[in-house]
């Protein structure tokens, strides 16, 4: 897989601009904010729900900008399951988060919370039943793994605020705080963020999408629909891996495949895409497991038999995939991309270890050196879309 050009790391490109961020000429967006922070709606419509009227597939969005936009598009920060934007806006220690470096870059960004959660309103009666993390969840493979060393990587973790992050923890308890519940159904929350995702991009015009976590899905199917409006996606650590999912449970044996039943049957999504030649329904995609990992300590993959079917659409969106060194997601994100080289997208990637960022676990935007890795992203996006 292709590694990024960080040569210009964190530079800034040279596109000032005296007011908020301009829709890109490619697309005239219709919205134009009037001041640097402020929120709206995008997506919804009023329904019929338990015999009452209600607005339903509404999605919050929050926006921030510099007082000179020195870069050509905006960054869309989309969160991942149980979390809302609140993520990208600081850290649970007090500390700037991503939304505060994007900005000091020269970039106008947009934090969301998806359709059904947060700020944008919870509905069972809409969007069916709903489903929470258990403190335990997150300690284990998100914030505290070197106490449970479930994954080959969980050992390398250092990076969670005021040691691990477990309950006790302050950083830990504020974190845990913020989750919220979730839409129970994966398949549903596909079905009504991607629409009002573009919803988002068809208001602002062409933008970067930034994903984390369950919200790669959302990435890939958006950029998949409308490849004229993402001009790039940095899926940071994306939802997998690719087909089935796993269970850790540590040991020699440390990973085992969860049912029969193919949990993204697009291999990175839920819902359709585009395939070449074209998918009638997910059996029509072969699925081959690899003999072997890609690297040490990672899982054997699920890729397509040969001859795959090919993504052109997203073959033609720019797209990393950023992976934090003691991450669980260390384990699989190389299978994610190799699913997409093999259908000719030939995403890149930021392995952070590799560029001298070490510690990282999966909640990276909210670590102790979240300006580092947030660096590292401009960086890419600076070298790709300059």
């Amino acid at each position: 897989m292709r590694k990024p050009v960080l040569g210009l790391a964190w530079a800034l490109l040279s596109f000032g601009s005296p007011a908020l961020a301009e829709p890109a000429p490619d697309h005239p967006a219709t919205f134009k904010p009037a001041q640097r922070e402020g929120y709206f709606f995008v997506g919804g419509a009023y329904e019929t729900v338990a015999g009452k009227g209600a607005a339903v597939g509404q999605m919050f969005v929050q926006y921030h900008a510099p007082v000179e936009v020195a870069q050509p598009y905006p960054v869309v920060m989309v969160h991942g399951t149980a979390q809302t934007g609140v993520n990208f806006l600081g850290t649970p220690d007090g500390r700037p988060g991503w939304v505060d470096r994007f900005v000091e870059k020269g970039f106008a960004v947009y934090v969301v919370d998806q359709v059904g959660r947060g700020r944008s309103g919870d509905d069972p009666d809409a969007y069916g039943p709903y489903a929470r993390l258990a403190p335990n969840d997150l300690e284990t493979i998100f914030t505290g793994q070197e106490r449970f060393d479930l994954f080959p990587q969980a050992k390398l973790h250092t990076r969670w605020p005021g040691g691990a992050g477990v309950r006790g923890n302050a950083a830990f308890d504020q974190f845990y705080f913020s989750q919220v519940p979730f839409i129970a159904s994966a398949l549903r929350s596909e079905e009504l963020v991607d629409p009002a995702l573009i919803a988002l991009l068809e208001k602002i015009g062409p933008s970067v999408l930034l994903t984390h976590s369950q919200a790669g899905v959302f990435g890939w199917a958006v950029s998949d629909r409308r490849p004229d409006l993402v001009k790039a996606h940095v899926a940071v650590e994306p939802n997998g891996p690719t087909f089935y999912d796993i269970r850790f449970k540590g040991g020699a044996d440390w990973y085992e495949k969860v049912g029969e039943a193919r949990a993204r049957p697009y291999g990175i999504t839920r819902v359709p895409l585009t395939f070449d030649p074209p998918v009638s329904t997910p059996t029509d995609l072969v699925v081959a497991q690899s003999e072997a990992p890609l690297r040490p300590g990672q899982i054997r993959c699920w890729i397509q038999a040969e001859p795959a079917r090919k993504l052109p659409n997203l073959a033609r969106v720019p797209a990393v995939i950023v992976t934090a060194e003691a991450s669980f997601r260390a384990t699989m994100d190389d299978c994610t991309g190799a699913f997409l080289e093999q259908a000719g997208a030939k995403p890149d990637r930021l392995a952070l270890a590799e560029h001298g960022i070490h510690g990282n676990g999966h909640m990276m935007m909210l670590e102790t050196n979240n300006g580092e890795v947030a660096d590292a992203i401009i960086g890419w996006i600076a070298g790709r879309l300059k």
